[in-house]
């Protein structure tokens, strides 16, 4: 039986799933999963109105948060008590309501009422049961156990005559316990966050929480159709019952419990063991504080309604949920158990949203949808004008363009601006010496600037007869670097004008260096980079430049002397 509606439950979550799925598909072009779009006023509480109108006017970059609905549930399930006496597993009725409200996307508070039924039936028969009044009460004589000797029982003698028979009874556990619950818990969605989706039909959740527990805890004694110790139930004919090959007939937990089942009513007539704490204002019940931990998924339907499937497991400070806290032992007194009693609810409810003017509970929508859809159709954001005019022609656009009037074939920077490579405030496509020595600045009109003569050159002799100058400057290296220096940069600006005035003259560079190979290497590493300045800075022809290496002491391998060839 307990198979079959197993299966059945299957089934049905196996169908909610696929009609969840159904009612949830496809796409939806409103913003917050389909929820609520971003500019609905409707439902943005007053007190945040604020906030919703410096976003509108680009003022934060965060919309406010939308009112969302209560969500109120009501739900059924199995109940089971955790303690010393097994449980049956279908009881009735069990009940859940509760109402929740969104906190947040992630965090939500839930109040929970639950009111249930909890059976237990032990098919392992117990002897040792002398400290639990619930039996001694009804009549049942427990033997009691020394530590030093066997098991001692009570005696009685048969009225009209001399047999003095023991009396030793043995019990099945058994209980029913009315379970009220009243607590607060914490929330937590975990899946409605989706980076690679706008929105799901399933919200999974897990969280936890602090109540009171009311309980009220019975035992099937007695046969309540008969007076004083004839109600006691003869439990030990199903023990001792055989077949007639001197079996035992009884022997699985199934077989005990539906022998029990024909010999006992179904009452629960006895007040069960307790700790003598009930109160009169609670209908006796016993009140305990209690935690809970739970988790959950639910399976949207329709935008107020979601069904849900659930499991809490409540722990309460107490051992007598099932009534029985003395264990079973071989010898001695009866002593308490280890571990206190809990219980367990898993649920299957539905779910219901109310609200007029907001939007589905927070838990049900996913924050990010807005950005993604504002990212991939911009309705809010402020963006520069896309459309790219180039009024001068310069290949900058004129929404980026700093000189709109950039003439004609004059090279720009990215920002549209005429290029200066010399800063002479000439530019390049009108400098006619592209590079002008920050020395040789101001320029002409043509960008041409005048170079003070080179003070090592200020006494230096006369062109020669052939007209070709001879005052050509040395220049000095530091270590072994070729690179060269801002001062040799100046004086071969100053090589090249000469040069450039004189077009039928060439010069000669000379090095230096000591005999070693890294010292000739180095020597031709710095002349290449004076020809190549005067070649490519210079504007002076490669034919007209020749190097030269002249190996020395090396006393004044760092100095270069360009003369005239």
């Amino acid at each position: 039986m307990v198979s079959k509606k197993l299966k059945l439950l299957f089934t049905l979550c196996l169908l909610v799933s696929a009609f969840s799925f159904a009612q949830t598909g496809g796409s939806n072009s409103g913003y917050m999963g389909g929820g609520y779009s971003i500019y609905d006023s409707s439902v943005i509480p007053t007190k945040r109105m604020g906030q919703q109108n410096e976003f509108w006017n680009n003022s934060t970059s965060f919309p406010a948060k939308p009112r969302n609905m209560w969500e109120i549930g009501v739900s059924t399930g199995i109940f089971t008590v955790s303690g010393d006496v097994p449980s049956v597993v279908f009881t009735a009725p069990n009940i859940g309501v509760h109402v929740r409200k969104s906190f947040g996307y992630i965090f939500s508070l839930r109040a929970e009422y639950i009111n249930t039924v909890a059976k237990g039936l032990q098919w392992k028969l117990a002897e040792n049961f002398g400290k639990n009044p619930a039996w001694t009460r009804a009549g049942y004589a427990a033997p009691y156990r020394t530590n030093a000797g066997p098991i001692q029982f009570g005696y009685v003698t048969s009225a009209g005559a001399s047999v003095i028979t023991p009396t030793r009874d043995y019990v099945y556990y058994n209980y029913k316990t009315n379970v009220q619950d009243l607590g607060l818990q914490g929330i937590f969605t975990l899946n409605n966050i989706r980076f690679h989706k706008q929105k799901t039909g399933i919200v999974i959740y897990g969280g936890g929480g602090v109540g009171v527990t009311l309980f009220n805890t019975k035992v099937n004694a007695v046969d309540e159709s008969k007076a004083g110790l004839a109600g006691k139930y003869d439990f030990l004919s199903i023990f001792n019952a055989n077949n007639p090959a001197g079996e035992r007939l009884y022997t699985t937990r199934k077989q005990v419990r539906s022998a029990l089942k024909g010999i006992m009513d179904d009452t629960y007539e006895s007040p069960a063991d307790n700790e003598n704490n009930t109160r009169p204002l609670t209908g006796n019940n016993t009140v305990k504080p209690s935690g809970t931990v739970l988790a959950g998924v639910a399976f949207k339907l329709g935008k107020r309604i979601n069904l849900a499937i659930e499991d809490r497991w409540t722990f309460v400070k107490t051992d007598l949920l099932d009534g029985q806290r003395w264990q079973e032992q071989a010898w001695g007194d009866a002593v308490l158990t280890r571990d206190f009693d809990s219980y367990n609810f898993a649920t299957i409810g539905l779910n219901f949203n109310l609200g007029a003017k907001s939007t589905e509970p927070l838990y049900w929508l996913n924050p990010l949808d807005y950005a993604y859809s504002e990212l991939n159709t911009p309705k809010h954001m402020k963006l520069p004008n896309s459309e790219c005019t180039d009024e001068d022609g310069d290949g900058v656009c004129d929404f980026l363009d700093k000189e709109p009037n950039t003439p004609a074939g004059c090279p720009v920077d990215t920002h549209g601006v005429t290029r200066d490579t010399d800063g002479d405030g000439v530019p390049d496509c009108k400098d006619k010496q592209l590079i002008t020595p920050t020395e040789c600045q101001p320029v002409d009109a043509d960008g041409v600037g005048k170079c003070p003569e080179p003070a090592c050159c200020k006494n230096a002799a006369v062109p020669s007869e052939a007209g070709c100058p001879t005052d050509y400057p040395s220049l000095t290296f530091k270590g072994s670097s070729c690179a060269l220096s801002n001062d040799n940069k100046a004086m071969l600006s100053a090589v090249a004008s000469k040069m450039k005035n004189n077009p039928a003259c060439s010069i000669n560079i000379n090095g230096y260096p000591a005999a070693s190979k890294a010292a000739q290497a180095n020597c031709n590493c710095r002349n290449e980079a004076i020809k190549k300045y005067l070649v490519e800075k210079g504007g002076i022809s490669a034919d007209r430049i020749s190097i030269n290496c002249e190996v020395s002491d090396g006393a004044n391998s760092n100095t270069v002397d360009i003369k005239s060839n």
